[in-house]
């Protein structure tokens, strides 16, 4: 249940679209970059996720404070149908309220009343569970030029008309689905494009975060986290730059990990994405790279050109990491003065 308080039909294939029966919608969910960038003059506005994209998450409203905060009262409630996890950050668009229930479920409801205007149902695999190693949740979804955009637990990145909840397009972001592949993180959009990773590290997955055209659902480019076989050719450069940091072993056979399950931040000042990424599959470093090696780029921070997803920078977190410490923790964005100058910050605290 989610509550408010007052002062007193899917292809299988990786890569095919499958085509729905609606367009975007011309006058609801009308977000484009520069009104994200634009936020602090919307304050009543959740326009993305983290509300800016700084993703600080703080609202500028004055209203609930520290002496009418004992005024409060319940406005509305909305049952979400579930026992299970919820986890969303909703997005709220002129007055709409967007966000996602578990199982996916995405639901658009009156930010005043609580009544709900549409639901939409990806209608996952009940037995998609098995491949969920910490519930069915999802943590939101992305809204832009008129449509709503949703992550299934089954992999499938999902376009909606945000004014009616018409399916638009759906594509499988999955590169193998005989693997154990979920998605419960919210997509990032920016300059038309949708950034998506996935989860899996405990079940022997290779991560990877795809970007696709926000309007067609074509993929853009694909960046994997961990290198695959050595002895093929490698996907992008930064592969060849990664292998030499795994020694030994087949990690390639047990997926690797890497999965970039839920920080991606864009930076418009820098035009820059930035992903957290995750833990090795196996945890252990002594049985996937029993040489040892830092195991690039696994609970890495790596900073990318969201036009062609190339690599700009990476950070360790914790080289060669055998305990789970991962670097997917939400990442903030700052401008800050440090020894008397001003930097550009990210901020995140990982295991």
């Amino acid at each position: 249940m989610i509550a408010a308080t007052v002062s007193q039909n899917s292809d299988s294939s990786s890569g095919n679209i499958s085509a729905g029966n609606a367009s975007a919608s011309a006058t609801i969910g009308k977000i484009d970059t520069d009104r994200i960038v634009n936020a602090e003059s919307e304050p009543g506005n959740w326009l993305a996720y983290g509300r800016t994209y700084a993703e600080q998450r703080h609202s500028p409203l004055t209203q609930v404070n520290k002496k009418t905060v004992k005024d409060l009262e319940l406005a509305f409630s909305v049952d979400m149908y579930t026992t299970r996890g919820l986890e969303a950050s909703p997005i709220v668009v002129d007055g709409i309220m967007y966000m996602t229930g578990s199982w996916s479920v995405v639901y658009a409801v009156d930010a005043t009343t609580g009544e709900e205007i549409w639901s939409y149902d990806p209608e996952v695999p009940g037995d998609w569970a098995r491949k969920a190693c910490c519930d069915v949740v999802n943590r939101g979804v992305a809204v832009y030029d008129g449509a709503v955009y949703v992550a299934s637990l089954d992999g499938y990145l999902i376009s909606l008309n945000a004014e009616t909840g018409e399916e638009i397009w759906r594509i499988n972001t999955i590169i193998d689905r005989t693997k154990a592949y979920t998605i419960t993180g919210a997509p990032r959009i920016a300059n038309g494009r949708v950034f998506i990773g996935n989860g899996g590290g405990e079940y022997g997955v290779r991560g990877y975060v795809t970007a696709y055209d926000a309007k067609t659902g074509e993929q853009d480019w694909r960046f994997f986290t961990v290198p695959g076989d050595p002895n093929k050719p490698f996907e992008h450069p930064e592969m060849a730059e990664a292998a030499p940091t795994w020694k030994g072993g087949e990690w390639w056979k047990i997926g690797g990990g890497g999965t970039v399950w839920n920080s991606i931040v864009y930076d418009p000042d820098t035009d820059t994405v930035y992903l957290g990424v995750g833990n090795g599959s196996p945890w252990t470093r002594s049985i996937r790279s029993p040489g040892g090696g830092d195991n690039l780029f696994l609970s890495s921070i790596v900073a990318l050109d969201p036009n062609t997803g190339r690599k700009k920078w990476h950070y360790q977190t914790t080289p060669g990491d055998t305990w789970d410490y991962t670097a997917v923790q939400d990442m903030m964005l700052a401008d800050l003065e440090i020894d008397g100058q001003m930097r550009k910050v990210i901020m995140q605290a990982p295991k």
